[in-house]
Order: C-alpha cells, then sequence, then structure tokens
C-alpha cells in the first residue's frame, strides 16, 4: 500500500509542478512562494481548529492533530528551515529556467536519498536498483546536454547550481522526513499543520526584509490563480507522502523514486503548455528515469 500511497503522491506533484510554473513566470518568487505555502497553512487549519474543539470526531475521520512538545517542535521547525532554503532556491531556478529541465535535474533527488537511506537508515538496495538508480543519473546528464542547445550552459548558468542545491536539500528533507514520522510518531497532518506555520514565519521574514519595504516590487507582483493551487496540490501530494512512510516496512529510497514518476506529467504535458524546445529530445532521458524508477520499484 505504501507504495501506491508514493503513487498517488507523484500524481499531485506532477500537477504542482504544472501550476508552480505557471505561478512563477514572469512574477515575484517570494510573494508566490509565501502564497502557495500560506494556502497549504489555511487547508490544514479547520483540522487543527476541530482537534481542539472536537476531537473525538476528528480522531474518528483520522485528521486528529496531535499535541507535540517543544523539542518536537523544534525538530519541525528545522525541516522548515530545510525546505524553506530548498523552495527559494528552487522557484527562481523554475522561473529562469525551462521546466523540461528543472524537472529532471529534480529527478536526481533518489541519488542523495539513495546515499543518505543506506548510510543513515541501513536500507540495501538489491542488483536492479542499483541499474535503476544509475540509469536515472546517467538520464539526468542527457538531459543536461539537450539544455546547452537552449543557450543553457549547465557550467556557467547559476540557476543549474541553484536547482542542484535545492535538489540535495530537498533530499535532505526526505530523510529527515523519515526520522519525524518513524521515530517521533508524528501523523501527517500534524507535521504539515506545523511545518506550514514555522515555514510560513521563515518567509515572512524573508520578504519583510527584501520585498515588502520595495514599492516596485510590490507592484510588479501578480496574483494568479495557481498559486493557492500550488499549496493545496503540494499538502495534498506530502499527506499521502507521509501516509506511506508511516509504514514501518516503507524504504526512503524506493518512496523518493516513486515520487519522481511526476516527471511524465512535467515534461509532456509542461512541454506542451508552455511550448518548450525540443520536446522530443527529451523523451529519450525521460524514458531512461522511467525505466530506471521502474527497475528501482519493481525489482
Amino acid at each position: 500500500m505504501w507504495m501506491y500511497l508514493g503513487l498517488l503522491a507523484a500524481l499531485f506533484l506532477g500537477l504542482h509542478n504544472l501550476c508552480k510554473k505557471h505561478a512563477v513566470q514572469g512574477n515575484e518568487v517570494f510573494p508566490v512562494l509565501l502564497g502557495t505555502i500560506s494556502a497549504g497553512f489555511f487547508l490544514i487549519f479547520p483540522f487543527y481548529l476541530g482537534s481542539i474543539f472536537y476531537p473525538e470526531y476528528l480522531k474518528e475521520i483520522g485528521f486528529y492533530i496531535m499535541a507535540i512538545s517543544w523539542q518536537t517542535h523544534g525538530f519541525i521547525f528545522i525541516k522548515s528551515m530545510i525546505m524553506a532554503s530548498s523552495w527559494v532556491l528552487a522557484y527562481q531556478a523554475l522561473k529562469h529556467l525551462p521546466i523540461t529541465i528543472v524537472t529532471p535535474i529534480r529527478s536526481a533527488g533518489p541519488f542523495f536519498t539513495f546515499i543518505g537511506a543506506i548510510f543513515i537508515y541501513k536500507e540495501s538496495p538489491n542488483f536492479w536498483q542499483w541499474i535503476g538508480f544509475f540509469l536515472i543519473i546517467l538520464s539526468v546528464l542527457l538531459y543536461s546536454r539537450i539544455g546547452k542547445k537552449e543557450g543553457i550552459n549547465f557550467k556557467r548558468n547559476k540557476w543549474i547550481f541553484a536547482i542542484i542545491g535545492a535538489t540535495f536539500l530537498g533530499a535532505c528533507s526526505g530523510l529527515y522526513d523519515k526520522f519525524l514520522v518513524q521515530s517521533l510518531h508524528l501523523n501527517p497532518q500534524t507535521l504539515l499543520f506545523w511545518f506550514c506555520f514555522y515555514t510560513t514565519l521563515i518567509l515572512l521574514i524573508i520578504l519583510s526584509i527584501n520585498w515588502f519595504p520595495y514599492a516596485d516590487k510590490r507592484k510588479a507582483f501578480k496574483f494568479r490563480w495557481s498559486i493557492p493551487a500550488v499549496g493545496i496540490l503540494l499538502q495534498t501530494a506530502d499527506y499521502f507522502y507521509f501516509k506511506a512512510l508511516q509504514d514501518p516496512d516503507a524504504l526512503i529510497m524506493l518512496l523518493s523514486a516513486i515520487k519522481r514518476s511526476q516527471i511524465i506529467i512535467a515534461v509532456v504535458v509542461g512541454g506542451l503548455l508552455f511550448k518548450e524546445q525540443n520536446k522530443r529530445k527529451k523523451l529519450v532521458p525521460l524514458f531512461g528515469i522511467m525505466l530506471g524508477v521502474f527497475l528501482i520499484l519493481y525489482s
């Protein structure tokens, strides 16, 4: 069941990526990011109120937000710091790079997660999972060659380094999630609520320094329907992902790879919607990534 929950998370992440590209195109990145996280927070907030006033009913329907210690708050705040940094880098990169380049690089996330899962959680991949792992990495390298044809030099473009940094931090957060869910026994809605709360605070501090004081930046911001849609789709995806992680048999290295199947939506549908270049050539490394995910998932 945890594998199917991972696939559901991948579906909503793919839709989330399409909305995210629409939200940041020609827009101010930081207020877009704040809007998406705030939308996710307000989606979960009624469950927090319900957990205070109608705890038995919320427990019955499975959306009760538990009371947690200050130490646990600290652990969730660390996750918020990691992901806020990752998202700031990723959103800036997405604003300046094609979605058909950004998403495949993000697909290298399982590389970092794979290594961490082996050394931290002692997860043991088999031969075919190793083959799938290297297929994903080689396919991402092939994307870099295609990217040069779109005027993107992977060695000199700072936004490429930004998306690589975002991918690394995202993988660190994924490894940390297993600790939060399985070691601290946090249920998905509790983790999501406090994560959104602290991330919103962090982003408000960032915006108070580099956005709120500048009238020209405030005027440049355009509200779009895709901004709250990004937050709602992301929280839905994370809910299924955390539900999958609650299973003690769930392997974080495999879940990380399964989530990368979102790339089908981003490359195929996204390439058509945003009329990006070299769509057919990108299908070759896309197939490599999907074959790698298949080998990891079904070996």
